[in-house]
């Protein structure tokens, strides 16, 4: 049972927490822009959510990578937009990938353990 919770813990968390960061780029239908401009402003305010869903993706297969990957894209994104130098806001919103990158490789080392010791 606890096997199966931190298996499914970190992946809902980086679901909900992708869906966050989609959130914020709704603001781009504001305006009065043509749609077109409208749909392409949505596209690149959702590049770092796709390719959180493409470490999501990996870390589903490959645990320990896909968790380094989290905690490289937390602390990568934290520098890009300042998150060391007074915009606290992002290690907020990042602060959850760095957790699930943790989760990710904690699962996979308990696991293995475990498989270890039953083999």
């Amino acid at each position: 049972m606890k096997e199966k919770t931190l298996y499914w813990i970190p992946r809902i968390l980086t679901i909900l927490a992708i869906m966050f960061t989609i959130m914020f780029s709704f603001d781009v239908f504001s305006g009065n822009e043509p749609l077109a401009k409208k749909l392409l402003a949505f596209l690149m305010h959702n590049i770092p959510a796709l390719i959180l869903t493409a470490v999501l993706i990996i870390a589903w297969r490959w645990e320990t990578i896909g968790g380094v990957l989290f905690i490289i894209s937390a602390i990568t994104a934290s520098i890009l937009f300042k998150g060391f130098s007074g915009n606290f806001g992002i290690l907020i919103v990042m602060a959850p990938f760095f957790i699930v990158g943790i989760l990710f490789i904690i699962h996979n080392y308990l696991y293995h353990k475990v498989q270890e010791v039953n083999g």
